[in-house]
């Protein structure tokens, strides 16, 4: 897949705070809430002050007009739901996506997979990337994932503290403009920090309860020595699906890869009571655990309610 120009967000040059006077295209690499970093296409940079809901994000393409900032066309873009039912926009313009989880904290049930199914549903490549494996019980939980997703998932055991796996890692990326996303304390700064020295962001710790301190406030775009930019992004505990339709979710669920070239009797298949469902047939086979397919259900259960829910606010209309 050929890759836009990708130009360095990590060495620094200049930051200009004054208004540019001619029009310019950039990127922007960090935002600050009530402003925003562009680097420039010259390399210099320079800060632009925006709405705090503005909705521009890094990894936007922008062109700066004096003092107005106008987003240029996403190529993709990546969106979650909190709890409270808000939506969040992650990135833009990225290519792969890092889910980042480790022996402690653990994640929330279904994380993982929802973040897969919004990535494939946004043109991303999902990959998993287990930091903190110097720990005596992550070679379970390496298994464990290796064996959910294999042939669908990239599984990437790492240590960013001790410094191991991380040359996979770095392969993957290059080229890449990605994001790692996952809940607070799972060691994403430390896997910056890891993959990219220069930047040394704080590393926060895991407390008595084992929830992570959230360290990254803002979202800011990196460059890798060895080709790929990452984007570091603030940590959340749950990733909603926004705007997945349930024939997205059958289509994107990881290990559903499983049934080749055999196909539903129905088009329109859910998965879950329908005759002649190639699904079901790898669950009665064993090919497909139960825990992964109730989790499916689960999240089909949650998407079909929140399509009734749209269609009830179409009609008040």
């Amino acid at each position: 897949m050929k890759k836009e120009h990708r130009t360095s967000g990590s060495n620094r040059k200049s930051v200009n705070p004054s208004p540019v006077l001619t029009a310019r295209e950039g990127l922007i690499v960090a935002h600050h809430g009530v402003a925003v970093e562009v680097l420039l296409s010259d390399g210099l940079r320079s800060m632009v002050r925006v709405k705090r809901r503005s909705g521009h994000v890094v990894g936007d393409r922008v062109k700066i007009s004096g003092e107005a900032l106008d987003r240029l066309p996403r190529r993709t873009e990546l969106r979650r739901r909190d709890a409270r039912g808000g939506i969040h926009l992650v990135g833009a313009n990225f290519d792969v996506l890092g889910i980042v989880i480790a022996p402690l904290p653990v994640p929330p049930p279904g994380f993982i997979d929802r973040a897969i199914v919004a990535a494939r549903a946004a043109d991303l490549l999902p990959f998993v990337v287990v930091n903190k494996c110097d720990l005596a019980d992550s070679a379970a939980l390496v298994s464990a994932l290796k064996t959910a997703y294999a042939g669908a998932i990239p599984v990437f055991p790492v240590s960013a503290a001790a410094g191991n796996g991380l040359d996979p890692v770095r392969d993957f990326l290059k080229g890449n403009r990605g994001a790692f996303v996952g809940i607070t304390g799972v060691g994403k700064s430390s896997l910056l920090n890891a993959l990219c020295p220069e930047i040394d962001l704080k590393v926060g710790v895991i407390s008595a309860i084992n929830r992570g301190r959230h360290t990254t406030t803002v979202s800011t775009l990196h460059s890798l020595a060895a080709g790929g930019e990452l984007i570091d992004t603030p940590g959340f505990q749950d990733f909603g699906l926004v705007d997945i339709s349930a024939e997205d979710l059958a289509a994107y669920f990881p290990g559903f890869e499983k049934t080749g070239d055999v196909t539903c009797r129905f088009r329109d298949c859910r998965h879950r009571t329908e005759p002649g469902c190639a699904v079901v047939d790898l669950v009665a086979k064993g090919l497909l655990s139960t825990e992964r397919y109730e989790t499916y259900l689960e999240m089909l259960t949650e998407v079909e309610a929140g399509e009734a829910e749209a269609r009830r606010q179409e009609w008040k209309k």
